[in-house]
């Protein structure tokens, strides 16, 4: 008798719905980026490093969000991350872990530079106006 794989059965067992079969109509999809406005820079010269490039990223963060904050973001030289391991979660996923942050914690804003080469998400800030604040 041949032992069974039982990762097989309980796929088959669970149907399309639960993660059985494979390219079922329950596939990951695509992030929904369709809040976000995409900016993709390319710079005639390839840019040096993650430095340069998020100098790039934060100058157009600041052009079309004032103040902003830098969510997450992606360097495919070096395969890195941040936040660093979100991706873990995301071994099946056609979803990013670095994307999936960005988007499900406000990003408006997406900057590519170098198509995909360098990625940065970013959120921006709202302040209370100073002079209607609580005075002491």
């Amino acid at each position: 008798m041949q032992p069974k794989d039982e990762r097989s059965d309980r796929a088959s067992s669970m149907g399309p719905e639960k993660g059985g079969e494979a390219g079922c109509a329950c596939a990951p999809a695509a992030a929904d980026l369709s809040g976000l406005t995409v900016v993709e820079i390319s710079p005639r010269r390839p840019v040096a490093d993650l430095q340069v490039a998020m100098a790039l990223a934060e100058h157009e963060a600041s052009a079309r969000l004032g103040d902003h904050m830098l969510l997450s973001w992606y360097d495919r030289d070096r395969d890195f991350e941040s936040p660093q391991h979100s991706s873990e979660c995301h071994q099946a996923s056609a979803v990013p872990g670095y994307v999936d942050y960005g988007v499900n914690h406000g990003a408006t804003l997406k900057v590519d530079v170098e198509g995909g080469r360098f990625v940065f998400f970013y959120l921006p800030l709202q302040f209370p106006d100073r002079e209607s604040g609580p005075r002491a």
